[in-house]
């Protein structure tokens, strides 16, 4: 939300109960690569903890090289991603899957795998040989299927699922987790516009009554407006701007980062800022009145 958003912080619930701070997650002098290109180069990072940050920029500028460093999916050629201070690649595995969750941009799921199994791998790392399936397993799932709208789909196998509820049954996955850290890359993928809000809406819920920090890649400028207190611009490897989005999205940073010009006016509905693009076959001299 924009910075003059005065709703709760996140750190306390709906209920007006306090929950303990979320680990801090943190990059420093990040240099990440692939096949021995350099994608991401020294790169500072500091997630506001407890808030809900969008990463934007055009295709290619490293936002999803970025998260999956951030997740620990990828190992950076220098420098380091630290959750709490501690390197990620310090922190056993079990233990990292209960602090922080991800849900990638193309996930796959086995055949004949059913929403409900897909849901319930969600609680695995709760899990040892000393404590199984409990009743707070059984709860996170339904939960999720449920914040989801997939109740009535839990027994379907997921691969005869359409694009958009398929991509719902993984978010409810992560939902299940329970982390308190929550990585998403391009959550609303496949969704139509409906669907996409009704995501985003699930998210900023988790954010608002259990306090999860979020960061999720978004190609939607304005979506990431209405539902982040952070956003992070990218390019070429690097951050450009970042910051509350009245300060981060700007015509001017629109115009370098997209290479799009633009107009920026208040969304009617949030109050936050709202891109309206110019094309070719627009006008800029126009604006538009009630």
């Amino acid at each position: 939300m924009a910075s003059t958003d005065s709703r709760t912080p996140q750190t306390e619930t709906e209920a007006g109960q306090h929950t303990p701070p979320g680990p801090r997650l943190a990059a420093h002098d990040l240099h990440l690569a692939y096949d021995g290109r350099t994608v991401v180069e020294g790169l500072e990072l500091a997630v506001p903890t407890g808030r809900i940050t969008a990463i934007v920029g055009a295709n290619a500028c490293g936002k999803s090289t970025l998260l999956r460093a951030l997740a620990r999916l990828l190992t950076p050629r220098q420098g380091v991603v630290e959750l709490d201070g501690a390197p990620l690649r310090s922190i056993p595995t079990r233990e990292l899957a209960r602090k922080l969750g991800i849900l990638p941009q193309t996930p796959v799921a086995p055949e004949g795998l059913t929403v409900l199994d897909l849901v319930g791998r969600g609680r695995s790392p709760h899990q040892t040989w000393w404590r199984q399936w409990s009743a707070a397993d059984e709860e996170a799932v339904n939960g999720a299927l449920a914040a989801t709208g997939l109740t009535d789909l839990a027994d379907r196998p997921v691969d005869e699922l359409s694009g958009g509820q398929r991509q719902r049954a993984w978010i409810a996955m992560a939902v299940a987790q329970g982390t308190p850290v929550l990585l998403l890359d391009e959550p609303t993928t496949y969704l139509d516009l409906a669907h996409q809000i009704d995501v985003l809406d699930l998210i900023t819920d988790l954010n608002r009554r259990e306090g999860r920090t979020v960061v999720m890649v978004l190609h939607d400028l304005n979506h990431a407006c209405r539902y982040a207190d952070h956003v992070i611009a990218m390019k070429g490897g690097r951050i450009v701007a970042e910051g509350a989005p009245a300060e981060v999205v700007t015509e001017e940073t629109v115009e370098h980062v997209f290479d799009l010009r633009c107009r920026i006016t208040t969304d009617p509905v949030s109050g936050t800022p709202l891109v309206i693009p110019l094309g070719r076959h627009h006008d800029a001299t126009v604006v538009a009145t009630d």
